[in-house]
C-alpha cells in the first residue's frame, strides 16, 4: 500500500509537471495499479509456491527421521549386544590369563627391585651392562618372554654369586682431580673396592671414584697390601653398609676443618694453650735442671756452690759473721725466702691460662648459640644446616677451652709440687745447719769462717 501511494504521488507530481491534463493523469494510475497488482499477484504466487515447497521438505525430514529413528534403535540393540559379548569374552580373558598376569606384576616388581640394588651395587662397576636390561624388564608393559625371565633370573644369580666373591678387573677410575684413568680395582663383594692404597665410591651412572678424604693410615696399608696380593689371606677393612660409611667419612671434617669450626675465640683458646704448655715446658726443664745441680749440692754440703739454691743458701750462712743462733736463722730464712720466687717464676700465669681457657670455652658456647638463635630466626628450623655453623662453634670452643685446661692443671701441678719439693729440700738443710750450729757453736763457728 506504501509502494502504490509513493508511486501515485511521483506519477501525480510528474504528471502535473509534464501534462496538466487529468485525464492523462487518471489513465496513468490505472495503468500503474494494474502493474502494481500484477507484481503482488507474482509475490503470492511464488509464496504459495515456496510454502509448499518447505512443507514437501518437512514431510521428507519427518519421513528421514522416522527411519533413522528406527535404524538407531537396531544398530543400538546391536551395541548393547555386542557390549556383552565384549565383557562376557574380557571377563573369559582375565580368568584365563590371572595367573599371568600376576607373573607379569611379579617379574617387573622384581626386576625393579634388582634394579634399585644394582644402581647402588659396587659390582655394577664390573658389570655395567645389567643395569640397562633391568631397566628396560622394569619399565616394559609387555609380557616377558622365556629369554627375558632367564636373564633376569641369570643377574640374580650373578648378584647373589658376587656377593660372596673377591674380584679383580680393569675399570676406569676418576682421580681425586676428576681425571678418569682405566686402573686394575680390586672388588670385595658389594662392600669395598680399592685401587693401590685408595679406597674407591661408586657413584651411579659414573662409575668408580677415588674418595676425596681416605681412611688412616693403617687400613690404607691394609688396603694397598690387599690389592697387591695374589694368594693366601689378606687383612682389609671392609663397609658393611655398602658405601654409607665411606660416604660420611668423605663429609666428616678433620682436624683441622674442627679447629676452623671454633671462629676467632677458638684461636685464641689455642694460642693461650700453646703459650701455657710452652710456659710450663720451660718452667719444668729449669726446676729439673735445679733439681739436679741441688741433688749434686747435697753430696757436698762442705762445698757450697752459687749455681744452685742450696748452694746460695749454704753461702749465705757461712757468709754470715754472726754467733747470735736467733739471726743465724733469720739470715737462713731470707735466703731460702729469696729462692722461692726463682722456684715459683710462672706458676700463677700457668694457673691463670689454665682457668681463663674454659672460661673462654663458655665464651665461645654463647657465642655460637647467639649465631644460632639468629639463624633460626631468619631462616626457621626447617633446615638444620642452617644452624650448624652456630652449634658447632659453641660445641668447638668448649672442647678447646677443656683441651687446653686440663693439660695446663696437670702441668701447674707438677711445676707446684717440684718446686715445693725444692723448697723442701732448702727448709731441711736450713733446719739441720742451725741445728748442727747449735750443738756445737764453735764447729757451726768454724765452718761459717
Amino acid at each position: 500500500m506504501k509502494a502504490w501511494v509513493t508511486a501515485l504521488l511521483l506519477t501525480t507530481s510528474l504528471t502535473a509537471q509534464a501534462a496538466p491534463d487529468l485525464d492523462a493523469l487518471l489513465g496513468e494510475i490505472r495503468q500503474t495499479q494494474k502493474q502494481q497488482q500484477q507484481v503482488n499477484t507474482e509475490r503470492e504466487r511464488r509464496f504459495v509456491n515456496n510454502r509448499n515447497e518447505q512443507a514437501e521438505l518437512l514431510r521428507k525430514a519427518r519421513a528421514e527421521l522416522g527411519v533413522q529413528e528406527k535404524r538407531s534403535q537396531s544398530l543400538q540393540g546391536e551395541f548393547d549386544a555386542l557390549q556383552k559379548e565384549l565383557t562376557t569374552l574380557s571377563n573369559r580373558l582375565n580368568e584365563e590369563a590371572g595367573d599371568l598376569n600376576q607373573l607379569v606384576a611379579v617379574v617387573r616388581q622384581a626386576a625393579g627391585d634388582l634394579q634399585a640394588v644394582a644402581d647402588d651395587s659396587i659390582i655394577s662397576a664390573e658389570f655395567p651392562a645389567r643395569v640397562g636390561r633391568l631397566s628396560e624388564l622394569a619399565a616394559g608393559d609387555q609380557i616377558p618372554t622365556a629369554t627375558e625371565l632367564e636373564d633376569m633370573w641369570y643377574l640374580l644369580q650373578q648378584e647373589m654369586t658376587e656377593t660372596g666373591k673377591v674380584s679383580r678387573f680393569e675399570a676406569d677410575v676418576i682421580g681425586v682431580e676428576g681425571n678418569a684413568e682405566s686402573r686394575p680395582v680390586a672388588r670385595v663383594g658389594p662392600f669395598t673396592a680399592v685401587v693401590g692404597a685408595d679406597y674407591l665410591q661408586y657413584l651411579p651412572g659414573a662409575g668408580l671414584k677415588v674418595l676425596a678424604r681416605q681412611p688412616g693410615a693403617g687400613v690404607r696399608a691394609q688396603a694397598e697390601a690387599f690389592h697387591e696380593a695374589e694368594q693366601g689371606l689378606q687383612r682389609l677393612a671392609i663397609d658393611p653398609t655398602r658405601g654409607s660409611v665411606l660416604e660420611l667419612l668423605v663429609e666428616k671434617p678433620g682436624l683441622i676443618e674442627r679447629v676452623r669450626q671454633g671462629g676467632g675465640v677458638g684461636a685464641v683458646i689455642i694460642g693461650l694453650g700453646l703459650l701455657g704448655v710452652v710456659l710450663a715446658l720451660l718452667q719444668l726443664v729449669r726446676l729439673v735442671i735445679t733439681g739436679a745441680r741441688v741433688r749434686a749440692q747435697l753430696k757436698s754440703l762442705s762445698d757450697p756452690r752459687p749455681g744452685n739454691p742450696l748452694g746460695r743458701v749454704l753461702q749465705s750462712a757461712r757468709e754470715a759473721n754472726t754467733e747470735d743462733a736467733e739471726t743465724l736463722e733469720l739470715m737462713l730464712d731470707e735466703a731460702v725466702l729469696r729462692e722461692v720466687p726463682r722456684l715459683q717464676r710462672g706458676q700463677g700465669l700457668v694457673k691463670l691460662l689454665a682457668a681463663v681457657a674454659p672460661l673462654l670455652g663458655l665464651l665461645g658456647t654463647v657465642v655460637g648459640m647467639i649465631a644460632t638463635f639468629q639463624a633460626i630466626t631468619l631462616f626457621g628450623t626447617g633446615d638444620p644446616k642452617l644452624m650448624a655453623g652456630g652449634i658447632s662453634q659453641a660445641l668447638v670452643t668448649t672442647v678447646l677451652g677443656l683441651i687446653a685446661a686440663i693439660p695446663l692443671l696437670f702441668a701447674h701441678s707438677l711445676l707446684v709440687a717440684r718446686s715445693r719439693g725444692l723448697i723442701q729440700v732448702l727448709d731441711e738443710q736450713s733446719a739441720g745447719l742451725l741445728a748442727r750450729y747449735l750443738e756445737t757453736p764453735d764447729a757451726g763457728r768454724d765452718q761459717h769462717e
